[in-house]
């Protein structure tokens, strides 16, 4: 049996949008109504007539609420609608528009500590705009554009988004590294014998990276002893401390490299990770601009594309 289609965006009512909209990002029907300044019983009206004409279910009832797939598609149509109403205002010089322009970004964190700061310092000053990034590994930055939570992401994926392009920034380096004494303990020796017994450094409990280089060499998976730190700056100083071993970013370790702290103990395995810039397929001047400057930032900093 086959789902009625979606109706087309004329067919949806705007309040109705915006309401699925609030209730998400507040997390509950009463603080939806607080945010909206209507009674719960408007709120739940509201989704429940927009669930009636979509002909699905938007909103999974839990504490947060949380929105289904279904559901995800119209609160990126809210959040694209809202955007561009701005950008509209802005052009048409009403009140409001003096106000910066909020922009939601996915980053992961190795390339928030490396290059990315220095795109946003480089977005020219009018219009204003103001950032809001959201920190995610770069292979599930594009589940929150799908979500709609933001509207450009910097992921590992080439496949746009539905509703998104995608445009190639480059390619991230990372090098297999340990502190020299920590090499010299652990490591001396074939890697694919002594690799197995040394500590490793993983940024959290879904860091596969270093299990990955592991695995390149034949190997289940790196050490079970593992030292986890969720910063992109701690990771490296954690590694540079002697900690464990661990694949650091080529901007971060080349300064250690040159001072000694850190040492290549495979020097001809580095691992490049490419990497995208996917955003809302919006003629939106403040998504331009900021595609623009990450772009160039992006060809400063990583490798060719």
């Amino acid at each position: 049996m086959t789902q009625p289609s979606m109706p087309a965006v004329a067919d949806l009512p705007l309040d109705q949008v915006r309401t699925l909209l609030a209730v998400v990002d507040e997390g509950t029907f009463d603080a939806a109504a607080a945010a909206l300044h209507v009674t719960p019983s408007a709120v739940s009206q509201r989704v429940k007539a927009l669930e009636q004409r979509t002909g699905r279910v938007l909103l999974l009832r839990t504490k947060p609420v949380r929105p289904t797939d279904s559901g995800a598609v119209l609160v990126r149509l809210a959040r694209q609608v809202a955007r561009l109403e701005r950008d509209a205002y802005a052009e048409l010089g009403l009140s409001g528009a003096g106000e910066p322009t909020r922009v939601s970004v996915a980053v992961n964190a190795d390339s928030l500590a490396t290059w990315f700061l220095d795109a946003l310092t480089r977005v020219p000053r009018e219009p204003e705009l103001c950032f809001e990034l959201r920190r995610e590994d770069e292979d599930h930055t594009a589940a929150l554009l799908r979500e709609g939570v933001v509207m450009a992401a910097v992921t590992s994926s080439p496949d746009p988004v539905p509703g998104c392009t995608v445009r190639r920034l480059g390619r991230m380096r990372y090098l297999p590294c340990a502190a020299p004494e920590f090499a010299a303990r652990y490591l001396d020796g074939p890697l694919r014998e002594r690799l197995p017994g040394a500590p490793v450094m993983v940024f959290d409990r879904r860091d596969d990276f270093q299990d990955g280089f592991a695995r390149r060499l034949g190997l289940g998976g790196a050490s079970a002893a593992r030292h986890y730190v969720p910063t992109s700056e701690g990771f490296a100083e954690a590694v540079a401390a002697g900690l464990g071993w661990g694949m650091v970013p080529e901007p971060q370790a080349r300064p250690l490299l040159r001072t000694g702290r850190l040492v290549e103990f495979a020097p001809d395995l580095p691992v490049d990770v490419p990497l995208y810039w996917q955003q809302w397929k919006l003629d939106s001047p403040a998504l331009a601009t900021l595609a623009e400057a990450v772009a160039s930032a992006a060809a400063r900093s990583l490798r060719g594309r």
